[in-house]
């Protein structure tokens, strides 16, 4: 009897040690905690200026491709120094990969973030890899802290294998005037789907579009107050697409790429890469956005300055259309009956022929407008495009 109570007089001593132990560690978890807290604010004030209020936010989004990282952060900042104040940088890890943290923190010029989630990935479907939904909660996580821990008005978001062009930043601060004016933009990206070098030919170009392209993109903190409380569990990019997401609203777009996606290795499993991604042009002029008027693009304004060159294009019929526009002058419009007779179509020109919702990639009401043989531009018009846009008799 007398051992008994002396084995429960010694577990009682262990256990009052092991909670006093615990409540050590928490209070050291809470210090640290405090402490990473200050040093991403002391980070982030020394890279704006308080005079200067920002743009808008830009973050990296890396998880386990260390060189892969190095190469993108080269390329922002090279551009991005000058606009440090305007543009303050950030870099988003997913995960604890050493390599990538050291790598993030080795730069002065941006702030770090982590990101660890413990929870375990259920996939909707059996075979599913659970590294788009592993994307979508870092995605979440990192924008709900630079809207509403950090907050920013607009944030930029890139990944870990880009690149971009000389142009990023002046392109971005103009557009973002019209994001804050028009509120049927939805956000600003800086890609063309469609951008691959013997597709494109104009710097100064840029389209609305129905269709999310991502890849180097603005949103602003309205737009993110909407959509994070609804954020989808994988496939954000998708899920975005959907129309009942944007809700009629449009996206701003480039002809010419401001940034290169050199990512063959990824999620994705280099899907599209050779064809689509590794032929892409990036912009290599520096235009002047300040003195561009851009008023051309606001909601009120676009749908009749597209319908006028629109309605410039030659009509030519569906069969052997690459032939046939490559013996034309001038722009050319091409008619599409359905989804898989624009396929067709697109497949002879060597343009994406992907759909989401409804939506081919690129298309502003129906209509996917490319250069062929530059400078002519082909539309491929869709069965009610003309109708939405107003023109009659053409």
């Amino acid at each position: 009897m007398r051992l008994l109570i002396d084995q429960i007089s010694m577990q009682q001593e262990q256990i009052v040690a092991l909670e006093e132990g615990k409540k050590r560690k928490d209070q050291e978890c809470a210090q640290l905690k405090t402490l990473v807290n200050d040093l991403e604010k002391k980070a982030l004030q020394r890279v704006i200026d308080k005079t200067q209020v920002p743009v808008a936010a830009v973050v990296i989004m890396a998880c386990n491709r260390a060189d892969y990282l190095e190469r993108t952060v080269a390329s922002v900042l090279k551009y991005q120094s000058s606009v440090a104040s305007k543009y303050p940088l950030f870099v988003s890890q997913d995960g604890s990969d050493p390599r990538v943290k050291t790598k993030a923190l080795s730069y002065k010029e941006l702030t770090y973030m982590q990101h660890i989630d413990y929870d375990p990935v259920h996939t909707d479907r059996p075979g599913e890899l659970i590294a788009y939904y592993k994307i979508a909660r870092h995605y979440k996580w990192a924008l709900d802290e630079l809207f509403y821990k950090h907050n920013f008005d607009r944030v930029i978001i890139l990944e870990d294998d880009m690149e971009i062009a000389p142009d990023f930043f002046d392109y971005f601060e103009a557009a973002a005037a019209l994001l804050d004016k028009d509120k049927s933009i939805m956000a600003v990206s800086s890609w063309n789907d469609n951008g691959q070098k013997q597709f494109v030919y104009d710097p100064y170009a840029l389209y609305r579009s129905d269709f999310f392209p991502g890849l180097g993109w603005m949103l602003t903190r309205s737009v993110w107050n909407e959509l994070s409380p609804k954020w989808p569990k994988a496939y954000w990019d998708d899920w975005l697409r959907l129309k009942e997401n944007h809700k009629g609203r449009q996206f701003l777009r480039p002809e010419v790429c401001r940034t290169y996606n050199f990512g063959e290795h990824g999620s994705s499993m280099g899907q599209f890469f050779e064809k689509y991604l590794a032929p892409i042009k990036m912009n290599d002029v520096k235009v002047d956005w300040k003195s561009q008027d851009l008023s051309y693009l606001t909601e009120d304004k676009y749908a009749q300055y597209f319908a006028d060159i629109l309605k410039m294009a030659k009509p030519i019929p569906g069969t052997d259309p690459a032939l046939m526009a490559s013996n034309i002058e001038g722009d050319i419009r091409i008619q599409y009956r359905d989804q898989s007779d624009f396929e067709y179509i697109a497949q002879q020109f060597g343009v994406f022929e992907e759909w989401k919702d409804g939506v081919p990639r690129t298309a502003y009401k129906g209509v996917v407008v490319f250069r062929y043989h530059p400078p002519r531009r082909v539309f491929l018009v869709g069965p009610d495009s003309l109708q939405q846009l107003g023109i009659e008799n053409a």
